[in-house]
């Protein structure tokens, strides 16, 4: 099941990075990110957001997520 889940996540990612245009177009700009990321933010925004959602699948794959989440929010 994790995967499945990884795979899907994987895909969402990918696409965030190659079709960030659509994104943009569908869900529009962001205003904080513009601002604190200068001209282009929003860009900037959702291919960060693809990469962060590529690595988070890969630690549901490997089953590591407990790690991050702990360091994160603690025991």
């Amino acid at each position: 099941m994790k995967f499945i889940v990884g795979f899907i996540i994987i895909a969402v990612g990918f696409v965030m990075i190659w079709q960030t245009q659509w994104f943009i177009n569908s869900l529009g700009r962001i205003a904080w990110a513009e601002q604190k990321l200068g001209g282009g933010g929003t860009w900037t925004f959702y291919k960060i957001v693809g990469v962060l959602a590529i690595f988070l699948a890969f630690l549901i794959m490997t089953g590591d997520i407990i790690k991050p989440l702990d360091w994160l929010f603690g025991n």
